[in-house]
């Protein structure tokens, strides 16, 4: 678990599979606790698990409040994720703005990102407990997103803003070097002797042709297994050419 990862705090939720959906995409993005506040919905382990795979280790630790102010009493800093435009003056943050801010905060203690009940959203005294109010732009003739959904784009922000992004490709199981001039080299010699063959050139210029596939060859920068399938298919042409008679 990162340690400045922010605590999801869902309120009310209703719907199991929602839930399940909350967990999964939190843990995808490095949230490990989730508290939640007077749940609406059985809290079936297995079932939560089937949905959520491979993240029983954050639905055991999850933990039940019965009252919103329990579950953000060691929060220095809270978040709502929220809808509906208020009428109160709040400050409001579009998610990745927000995000930079979260992470900014977990500096000084820790954080927390509120949100749910999947049919009304937060009331107004739930939303007068969170330091600041995240809203995620939508389209303005369907501005309404399920939890689960609404949940995964924001957690995704903070992972970006707590460096995500930097955690580097898998690199391929067997690496291959690139190919020295000499393979290229043969390579080219055997597509162009295979173009000979099909009578590709016919009016064409081969020295014309030749160097615009070179150029192409160039680019893609092949390694020396992909340069040996590239020599192979030019042979086999011949090869085939020859079986066939031709």
């Amino acid at each position: 678990e990162e340690d400045n990862a922010p605590v999801l705090v869902l309120i009310a939720i209703q719907d199991l599979v929602n839930l399940a959906s909350c967990i999964r995409v939190a843990k995808n993005f490095g949230i490990t606790e989730i508290r939640l506040v007077k749940p609406e919905c059985p809290l079936d382990p297995v079932r939560l698990e089937g949905i959520a795979h491979h993240a029983g280790d954050v639905i055991a630790a999850m933990q039940v409040f019965d009252d919103l102010d329990a579950a953000l009493a060691d929060l220095h800093y809270v978040q709502a994720l929220t809808g509906r435009e208020r009428t109160a003056k709040r400050t409001v943050h579009r998610p990745r703005k927000a995000a930079e801010l979260l992470v900014e905060a977990s500096g000084s203690g820790r954080v927390g990102i509120l949100a749910g009940r999947e049919d009304h959203g937060l009331w107004n005294d739930e939303l007068d407990r969170c330091d600041a109010l995240v809203t995620i732009s939508a389209n303005p003739d369907y501005t309404s997103l399920n939890l689960a959904q609404a949940t995964g784009i924001y957690c995704y922000e903070t992972w970006l803003a707590r460096g995500g992004d930097g955690i580097r490709f898998k690199p391929p199981r067997r690496q291959a070097p690139l190919a020295p001039h000499s393979e290229v080299e043969a390579l080219f010699r055997d597509w162009e002797g295979a173009l000979v063959a099909i009578e590709f050139f016919k009016k064409r210029e081969p020295e014309l042709v030749m160097r615009g596939f070179r150029e192409v060859i160039f680019r893609a920068r092949l390694d020396a297994r992909e340069v040996g399938m590239f020599r192979a298919i030019g042979l086999e042409i011949g090869h085939f050419l020859r079986r066939k008679g031709v």
